[in-house]
């Protein structure tokens, strides 16, 4: 599955408890220590937000689908909106 990226990562918490308090839920979540963690945590959203944006254009789905899910995939660091665009040419 994943091998390790780095040798080694050095990680500043500068005090910054939701920092350290986020890299540990990462730690605890991919099953690793934190070094590999924080590399597969960025690897993966780079993934999983385009594969959002993917879901969020489909042509199939009406707009408050798409607002809800929008809403479902945005977090405390990025946030996801859609809107209806209407115009005339």
């Amino acid at each position: 599955m994943f091998t390790s990226m780095a040798d080694s990562l050095r990680i500043r918490f500068d005090g910054n408890r939701h920092r350290e308090d986020a890299i540990e839920q990462a730690a605890r979540f991919y099953d690793c220590n934190k070094s590999d963690a924080a590399a597969q945590a960025c690897e993966d959203v780079v993934e999983i937000v385009r594969a959002a944006e993917e879901v969020l254009q489909r042509e199939d789905l009406t707009l408050e689908q798409r607002q809800e899910i929008a809403a479902t995939f945005s977090t405390r660091v990025s946030e996801f909106d859609v809107q209806l665009e209407i115009g005339r040419e």
